[in-house]
């Protein structure tokens, strides 16, 4: 069975813990210089109970979340209201990743077998969208998208005539077709990606792009530098060989330095091994050597910081603070999915209608 499919038939259990994350006690004034405040969590309302694996941060001020029961929120004033701007006709997809251009404009993928994988899109803050995609292909599930720019953009399948199947766009989203899988590697028995966090397909830059998988016997990441035409692979040390196992996300902050969590999303299994690091544009993945303590799904560089990244999920937020080699929990909040945009706003989201933005 897909890691996708029994994900959605599990039901995660999560520990929803504290939302902020208090600074250390100040010092007396004869006491050593204070010391830097940690990052953490300031939920917001949002009034809904759905869950949100999908999220895009355009800024401090502006981030849109998409979710189950074909929900998308977006909020303009930092999160203290949101605008629910679902799709008309949604409701019974699962929406579980969004790419936004700008406060206007934005792009969000249903994933699911058949015609339940779709693209919408929208141009007017939400108040229209436009079905620009629907899979009429019953092998083909669809899991993540990525954008290169505001017209460039790939999703990915799970492996169809042993590919991973991508789709292409040149027109932000207006149009797509299937590019030819004549450069895709041959995928392994039971393989796919996860669609947890938005995440198991990544971009950098004008050309490269990376794809994440798990639930074959071992995890790989796929890269590209032509927008997906050929790809190279690489064996992950994140654990797999089952279905709930592999990489489940991923985050580059150039062509070169990048960072992958997963392990297993059951929560009653171990995840010892639940990030890795790449040095070399993801031709050769390095264990952490203190990692974070459970699965994570979601990852993300902090703006302006060549070391510095989030990781989150079911049971925490950890923080590394020398790109990815060790990692300690900062949060204890239940989380999916994890976003920050180049003004320094941070976002994350996930169940029982979660979203916060970092302080």
């Amino acid at each position: 069975m897909r890691p996708l499919r029994r994900m959605r038939q599990l039901t995660a259990t999560a520990l929803c813990g504290a939302a902020v994350i208090a600074a250390s006690a100040a010092p007396s004034a004869q006491a050593a210089p204070q010391r830097h405040q940690e990052p953490g969590w300031v939920l917001t309302t949002t009034d809904s109970d759905a869950r949100f694996r999908g999220l895009a941060a355009v800024g401090r001020d502006t981030a849109w979340a998409a979710g189950s029961g074909g929900t998308v929120l977006r909020t303009v004033d930092g999160g203290r209201h949101w605008s629910d701007v679902s799709p008309p006709g949604a409701a019974g997809l699962e929406l579980r990743d969004i790419e936004a251009f700008d406060r206007r404009r934005a792009v969000a993928l249903a994933i699911g077998e058949g015609e339940a994988s779709r693209v919408f899109r929208t141009e007017d803050g939400g108040t229209t969208w436009t079905e620009s995609f629907r899979n009429t292909d019953a092998r083909a599930f669809y899991d993540c998208l990525t954008f290169f720019d505001s017209r460039h953009g790939l999703a990915m399948s799970d492996p169809v005539d042993g590919r991973f199947r991508i789709l292409s766009t040149s027109d932000g989203g207006r149009n797509w077709r299937v590019l030819p899988d004549a450069g895709m590697p041959a995928a392994q028995p039971g393989e796919a990606g996860f669609a947890a966090s938005g995440q198991c397909l990544v971009s950098s830059g004008a050309r490269d792009v990376w794809l994440a998988t798990g639930g074959a016997a071992t995890a790989r990441v796929l890269h590209s530098r032509d927008r997906g035409l050929t790809w190279a692979e690489a064996e992950s040390p994140i654990p797999a060989g089952d279905p709930a196992r592999g990489v489940f996300g991923l985050a580059f902050r150039d062509r070169t330095h990048g960072i992958a969590v997963g392990g297993d999303y059951r929560a009653d299994q171990p995840s010892p091994a639940s990030a890795s690091v790449t040095r070399d544009g993801g031709r050769n993945w390095e264990r952490s050597a203190t990692p974070p303590p459970a699965y994570r799904s979601g990852v993300a560089w902090l703006p302006h910081s060549a070391r510095s990244a989030l990781a989150v999920g079911p049971t925490g937020t950890d923080l590394t603070r020398d790109g990815g080699r060790t990692w300690r929990t900062v949060d204890t909040g239940s989380y999916d999915t994890v976003d920050c945009a180049p003004d320094g706003g941070c976002w994350a989201s996930g169940e029982k209608g979660r979203v916060a933005r970092l302080r």
